[in-house]
């Protein structure tokens, strides 16, 4: 990878402000912009324009995700994707100033904040993989917060749409404290399994203040121990905490190391939350799920092709459509079979059409009329 770029790009409409932050092959800046007047998060490729063609494609698959997803209420917004001055591919988006991960670290959550975030992100996924899309990347840094106070899933950085014909490499979509047995293993570039495994492990850090298979000896927090200790999957109580063994049983499940013994989606991961929610007497979040018939369903990177996608979404038929069938209904055949297009009805022909078959109309009732009564004399 080409060197950073050791300035912000610059942006069109949008002003620079300060750095947010940067991992990976990107860097994140906070920008206003001008119209409408708002602060924004803006995720730069790094590099210029000598990045590799696989990392500009896997951004725009990003943003293509993003843009399909962010109308979710607990999913980051996207406002904007385009390239800067520079050559260089960004997203504008959603100003989060927090993370769960970072207030976390070290303090555990309350545990009323632990399950309403899980209700939120398990039904931001939910809608994910109705989707068809793997997020790939669950963790805690990945959860934000709001300026409102409410917790967003981001990222969506190595993302798969199912089916995808190119997928990432494997070790690209691993976190390993948070990522599930067959993942660290190599067996699996991501499920819904295991997801349901890498939201359960970000919620056990949620409340416990560390990951689930971590230690607090750092020199037992290798790769190879926390990849032998993932893969051995055997569950430890959330530490110090009392009261805790109902959401103890929900994360033990979340977290088998066999996928067939874990939830079966998001959505049943979400209600068992809700479950321990009213146990425990706290207000119950909604899962909120975008309806199915507003989940598109195909996009442009599922074909490789870039340009306007076509929602699959039922409702009034397009004009251009009723156009091109009012045309259709024109076109007739002469007898040498040669199509042609017969002129238009004007309105004042089709009104006096209109008049000629109500007048038919009148003289056939008065003529059935006068041939009864002359049957009944």
């Amino acid at each position: 990878m080409s060197a950073r770029t050791p300035s912000p790009p610059r942006i069109s409409g949008f002003t620079y402000v300060r750095p947010l932050g940067s991992g990976g092959f990107a860097q994140v800046y906070l920008y206003e912009q001008d119209i409408p007047r708002r602060v924004v998060a803006v995720k730069v490729l790094g590099g210029g324009a000598t990045e590799p063609a696989a990392l500009r494609s896997a951004f725009e698959s990003e943003a293509d995700v993003m843009a399909r997803l962010s109308s979710h209420p607990s999913i980051v917004s996207i406002f904007q994707a385009s390239i800067s001055q520079e050559g260089l591919p960004y997203l504008a988006m959603e100003f989060c100033p927090a993370s769960m991960g970072a207030q976390t670290k070290g303090r555990p959550a309350p545990l009323e904040q632990v399950l309403d975030a899980g209700v939120r992100i398990a039904g931001a996924l939910e809608t994910a993989h109705r989707a068809r899309v793997l997020h790939r990347d669950i963790k805690p840094s990945n959860v934000l917060i709001t300026t409102l106070g409410r917790p967003v899933l981001s990222d969506f950085g190595i993302a798969l749409v199912a089916d995808q014909a190119a997928a990432a490499d494997a070790r690209a979509a691993m976190s390993i404290p948070w990522s599930a047995p067959e993942v660290v293993q190599l067996d699996s570039t991501g499920s819904v399994s295991s997801e349901v495994w890498s939201l359960g492990a970000t919620l056990y850090s949620f409340a416990a203040g560390r990951s689930p298979f971590e230690k607090p000896e750092r020199e037992q927090n290798s790769r190879e121990k926390l990849t032998a200790r993932i893969t051995r999957a055997a569950y430890t109580p959330v530490p110090d905490a009392q009261g805790y063994e109902p959401i103890d049983a929900v994360l033990r499940r979340a977290l088998s190391g066999r996928p067939e013994h874990r939830f079966g989606s998001m959505a049943e991961f979400g209600e068992a939350l809700q479950e321990l929610q009213r146990g425990y007497g706290f207000d119950v979040t909604p899962l909120e799920v975008v309806a199915d018939g507003w989940i598109p369903r195909s996009t442009p990177a599922d074909s490789g092709v870039r340009g306007p996608a076509v929602s699959e979404v039922a409702g009034r038929r397009r004009r251009s459509d009723v156009r091109a069938e009012q045309r259709a209904q024109q076109l007739t055949t002469d007898s040498d079979g040669v199509v042609f297009e017969r002129p238009p009805i004007s309105p004042m022909r089709a009104g006096l059409i209109g008049a000629a078959i109500g007048a038919t109309g009148s003289a056939l009732v008065l003529i059935g009329l006068w041939a009864m009564l002359g049957g009944l004399a």
